[in-house]
């Protein structure tokens, strides 16, 4: 199992993925949320020019972000810099739609988009369309410009089996956002599986997760505040999207629904006010507020998080090989440095 690191973009995070570079990690990602976070491009050209081996990740872009054209030049002239070391995740758009009130965009668009990147990316032509009109369109100046002469990875974000699917077609792996679970997993590789053989594809492609993940010392609390601090942000990231999302919000545990309830009141907002995502995702995916910690309730960080003693988090962590999972992703929020020694202790 490999391991990655994650973070919010901004200036600054270049010296994080030097520091990720040192310690043996494969990846180092930034997230593209644009009302939250600083440009993940901007970021990743910092952290380019910075190191030497890491791959450097985007964690992910969508169609409702940028035009086709767009985003595959600034991918193109990432790989200028960094050449053979990006990944391009690609999904609907889930949060950075969210955040500006809007819905995600659909898995069609979301096929077609990728498939768009890949080729232009690759110095291959593709159709653009705005409206009624189409064109062909292709980089029509390369050399010291973009660089499409090596590979770009893909992956599509996935929550279920429909992105898996397009993910196979496409010939991509597979990125996801706190899942966990063994059983999601193999639904996920087995869907991306059989998309990949019938488009023909080849079926091996690498996977991701992002998460968190705290080693407990001896004796202390599972679900004590050090462990609510490192885990806590993709906690409050689920119950935002269920907070947002009511269909979803259905499927939480009774505990869970009553700590959502409790997040939509501390925002002073409702479900189903329209205005609410200005105050529903503040401070999204940063270090939880302490008077935010009883929202971090005991089975959230069950299932999404690996908190645990060092020999049960390396159990748990080959069995998330075993399921389909190539590489764990980490955000470190409370001390990036220490999280990231740790992380990197742990998978020697």
């Amino acid at each position: 199992m490999r391991a990655g690191i994650v973070v919010t973009a901004r200036p600054g995070v270049e010296d994080l993925a030097v520091r990720a570079e040192d310690l043996g990690f494969s990846s180092f990602w930034v997230y593209d949320t644009p009302m939250v976070n600083g440009d993940p491009f901007v970021s990743l050209a910092l952290c380019a020019k910075a190191t030497r081996r890491i791959k450097l990740g985007i964690g992910v872009t969508s169609p409702a972000l940028r035009s086709a054209p767009a985003a595959a030049a600034a991918v193109a002239s990432l790989n200028a810099i960094a050449p053979g070391r990006l990944i391009c995740g690609i999904g609907t758009g889930n949060t950075a739609r969210r955040t500006l009130g809007m819905l995600p965009t659909r898995m069609a668009e979301l096929e077609s988009f990728t498939a768009s990147l890949q080729d232009l990316t690759a110095g291959r032509e593709t159709v653009y369309a705005e409206g009624e009109r189409s064109r062909t369109i292709t980089f029509l100046h390369v050399g010291p410009y973009v660089n499409t002469d090596d590979p770009v990875e893909f992956v599509v974000a996935a929550f279920g089996v429909k992105a898996a699917a397009i993910a196979g077609r496409r010939g991509a792996g597979i990125i996801s956002f706190g899942v966990l679970a063994k059983d999601a997993w193999e639904a996920f590789e087995a869907a991306r599986r059989q998309a990949a053989r019938e488009a023909g594809h080849p079926e091996d492609a690498d996977s991701y997760v992002m998460t968190s993940l705290h080693v407990l010392r001896e004796g202390e609390d599972r679900y004590g505040d050090l462990a609510k601090d490192k885990m806590g942000h993709v906690a409050m990231a689920l119950l935002t999207f269920a907070a947002d999302n009511p269909s979803f919000a259905e499927s939480l545990e009774p505990e869970e629904a009553d700590a959502m309830r409790r997040l939509l009141e501390r925002r002073g907002t409702t479900a189903g006010d329209p205005g609410r995502h200005a105050t529903l995702y503040r401070n999204y995916l940063g270090r939880i507020e302490p008077e935010d910690r009883d929202l971090i309730v005991p089975s959230l960080v069950d299932r999404l998080a690996l908190v645990d003693t060092r020999p049960q988090l390396r159990e748990r962590i080959a069995a998330m090989e075993k399921s389909g999972v190539d590489e764990i992703v980490i955000q470190p929020v409370v001390d990036p440095e220490t999280e990231m020694s740790e992380l990197a202790d742990l998978m020697a």
